[in-house]
């Protein structure tokens, strides 16, 4: 008799939650890093092409190591992973911390100098790394959560993730404000520590040993592709997905430095923490009703009011107004993951399931920093300029009214546009019918054997 047959879904549902809440430790724990050294970084520059470059490159490094994060989940044991990739980034926090010791700060900040992209690179593969455990945190929901509860599984991960923003964003705020960013990295290296301790204790017995797969090597993109090819029409759903990454990208460069310049950076940070808590009620009401029958579909009209939402939560300096978009711009993106997810678990099989997500990340992640890339150095020599002076002032202000950061605004006001119009084109597409036939077929046949792959050596 093996283990999966010993434990009822209440059970590994328990063990599930024992490891989303490890999870949320350590997204915690490097979010809080991260934040701050964007933070830090344009208190002490002002200057927006340094947040878009620290935040482009986070996203551009995901970009390019998720499929070999993806084929390490499918070759390896889910927890395995999980407890390398920590104390990898436990590691790599360490030096971060050995190297803004012994760096002099104006070394550390000046983009010309090699230190600045040195100690910048060293945090964050510390926290790209970590994200190998949200790949194969996906793949637990997989094997611990019955096929009919997974798009609510999933909806919690989204609350987690959302928590994991308050908490970040209140904490990084106050402490670069009020500690300083080596007082910072000391916080970051502990937390980290305690994660990685607490990771030790948690068990998973249904995975006795890793699912057989065909997994090769450590950067099997041919395999990922095939594995995403299987499918059809999932190759369409990863590009809907990527829809609401363009637009990311931009804010990414750009919604720091607004806030930054509208409150003080203690303030900012509680204020994206009021604002992240639409991230859990989003996050709850997936976990509470589900996606509905068509997840796509649902995906679909997220991505299109995330759209307005971005185009219009900037369309007046009003702090109420920036505080209250950003909320209900994040009430969506647990719907807009979770969606994708349950897709995916439920049409591939879970031996290929780390390089599908894997490929997904990757292919996502690409979106973002070449959006980030882009506009950072536009708006900072152009867009910016333009929209302070007299004569931009004067043409924008019918539309976007008054204020120094009129030229973000301007922005965000075309970016959101655009990602209204691909998700309302994608909803006329032959693809967009296929892939939710081919959700409908393969729910309808509600295949229990995933688990069961994974359970017994």
């Amino acid at each position: 008799m093996t283990e999966q047959s010993l434990r009822s879904p209440v059970q590994r549902s328990r063990t599930f939650t024992g490891i989303l809440v490890n999870t949320a430790a350590a997204n915690i724990t490097t979010s809080y890093l991260w934040f701050a050294l964007t933070f830090w970084v344009y208190l002490q520059t002002r200057n927006v092409i340094a947040t878009g470059v620290v935040g482009g490159a986070y996203m551009l490094l995901i970009a390019l190591s998720s499929i070999s994060f993806g084929t390490f989940v499918d070759r390896y044991r889910k927890l395995a992973v999980m407890r390398f990739a920590a104390a990898f980034t436990l590691v790599m926090f360490i030096l971060a911390g050995v190297m803004f010791l012994l760096t002099p700060t104006p070394w550390l900040l000046d983009l010309g100098q090699p230190w600045f992209w040195i100690f910048t690179l060293v945090i964050l593969i510390g926290a790209v790394v970590e994200n190998m455990r949200n790949i194969a945190l996906s793949t637990t929901v997989t094997i611990l959560i019955e096929p009919d509860r997974r798009a609510n599984a999933n909806g919690m991960v989204g609350m987690v993730q959302g928590l994991t923003f308050i908490v970040t964003s209140v904490l990084s705020g106050l402490s670069v404000g009020l500690l300083g960013m080596g007082w910072t990295i000391v916080v970051a290296i502990a937390l980290t520590a305690l994660a990685f301790v607490h990771l030790l204790t948690l068990r998973m017995p249904e995975e006795v040993r890793a699912a057989a797969t065909d997994a090769h090597g450590g950067f099997d993109l041919r395999g990922s592709l095939a594995a995403v090819l299987a499918i059809s029409g999932l190759f369409a759903l990863i590009l809907f997905s990527t829809f609401n990454n363009f637009v990311g990208g931009v804010y990414m460069a750009l919604m720091d430095p607004y806030g930054l310049e509208m409150f003080s950076v203690e303030i900012w940070g509680t204020v994206f923490a009021v604002g992240s808590t639409g991230f859990i009620i989003g996050g709850a009401l997936v976990g509470k009703f589900g996606l509905g029958a068509n997840p796509l579909r649902t995906l679909l009209f997220a991505v299109m009011l995330m759209g307005a939402l971005g185009a219009l939560f900037t369309i007046r300096e009003w702090a109420w107004l920036y505080i209250v978009g950003i909320w209900l711009y994040l009430v969506l993106v647990p719907v807009v993951e979770a969606a994708e997810q349950t897709v995916i678990q439920q049409v591939v099989p879970l031996h290929r399931q780390g390089r599908v997500f894997g490929f997904a990340m990757a292919f996502e992640s690409a979106a973002a920093p070449i959006t980030a890339f882009l506009i950072a150095p536009l708006a900072q020599f152009w867009i910016i300029p333009y929209a302070r002076s007299a004569e931009g002032a004067a043409q924008l202000e019918p539309l976007l009214g008054e204020g120094i950061s009129r030229g973000i605004a301007l922005v965000f006001l075309i970016a959101g546009i655009v990602m209204m119009a691909a998700a309302l084109l994608a909803f006329l597409t032959p693809v967009y019918r296929r892939v939710s036939a081919t959700y409908a077929e393969t729910a309808a046949k509600n295949p229990a054997t995933a688990v069961k792959s994974a359970s017994s050596p």
